[in-house]
């Protein structure tokens, strides 16, 4: 039987999506990214494989679950398996400075940003901003380890005194504090690649915006959500062909506003979580959207027979690739 994969290393993540899955009747599997055997002379099983990896795995104790990933969706890809978020999807989740690279070249507006490749190069790298700066882990999520300072000084005092949390991959992002009139940041949830409604997070009481209701509920400086009505902004469609041409199919968007109305885009989630309340008080549920989803592109695939010839399909209905146009909003 064909069935939907679903790569994660989270269980408590993954339970929402498993049930909805099962109240829509989709057959489906999960594959625990963490340590495990690939035998790549072997044949993936037919099916649909969602990778939804969290750039927090080594946070639960899964360090290596991002190289599982990226062997994994080789081999798939190798073998013509439909990959829903493949490789290019999980590099820019994984890496801040990858991300905001491919964002500012699409022409979306970023905060200024300096990456330092190691600890010790963060003063130096801090050196350039004269105003409020963050530095923050180059993967990671939930707010783990983002600061605040005011100055390079205050930046080289705490990592004489006592340093700071170290980043998984060694690689820091220096970004300048945007300032925003709003108590809140939005996030735009995208499922197929196409907008399924906005999420705000109150942004008064730390960096810990993960909407997750497992894990992150249990966190201090836990904000309030939101999901406005009819939202709309004109940086949407910009995120709708920057998401088609990385082919991120599932995933969300974080931007905040500043003072003169400018939108700062600065992360992407592809393990995207969804918060009970906010969708109950909303009306809306992204993890029925996504089971939906899934269904439907398994279907497809039955019905072609071949992992290949879905992809030839898919590719045809979303249009070949285009060189991206100016779009800072």
């Amino acid at each position: 039987m064909t069935r939907v994969y679903v790569l994660h290393e989270s269980p408590g993540w993954y339970a929402p999506l498993d049930a909805a899955l099962t109240r829509r009747g989709v057959p489906h599997a999960e594959i625990f990214l963490d340590r495990d055997v690939v035998d790549l002379s072997d044949t993936p099983p037919p099916g649909v494989y969602f990778n939804r990896l969290s750039g927090t795995a080594h946070t639960r104790g899964h360090e290596l679950a991002v190289e599982h990933c990226r062997v994994l969706l080789r081999w798939l890809e190798a073998h013509g398996r439909r990959i829903v978020n493949g490789r290019e999807a999980l590099e820019l989740a994984m890496s801040k400075s990858a991300l905001l690279v491919a964002l500012d070249a699409f022409g979306i507006r970023i905060p200024e940003t300096v990456t330092a490749i190691g600890q010790d190069r963060l003063v130096e790298a801090a050196s350039r901003f004269r105003r409020p700066f963050l530095v923050k882990p180059n993967r990671g999520g939930k707010g783990l380890g983002i600061v605040r300072f005011e100055s390079r000084d205050e930046l080289s005092r705490r990592i004489e005194s006592h340093g700071l949390v170290d980043s998984v991959d060694g690689v820091y992002v220096v970004q300048e504090l945007v300032k925003s009139p709003d108590p809140f940041i939005t996030r735009a949830e995208f499922i197929g690649g196409e907008f399924l409604y906005a999420l705000r997070s109150e942004t008064g009481r730390g960096f810990n915006l993960c909407p997750a209701d497992t894990e992150c509920a249990s966190q201090a400086g836990r904000p309030g959500f939101q999901i406005p009505t009819d939202f709309d902004h004109p940086i949407l469609d910009a995120y709708r062909r920057f998401l088609k041409h990385h082919d991120v199919e599932i995933g969300a968007i974080e931007f905040i506003v500043d003072d003169a109305g400018n939108a700062y885009t600065y992360d992407l989630n592809i393990n995207t979580n969804y918060n009970a309340e906010a969708e109950t008080a909303a009306g809306r549920s992204g993890m029925d959207a996504i089971a939906k989803f899934l269904g439907r592109e398994l279907a497809l695939f039955s019905e072609s027979g071949s992992g290949r010839t879905t992809v030839r399909r898919r590719e045809q209905a979303m249009g070949a690739r285009a060189i991206p146009k100016s779009v800072a909003v």
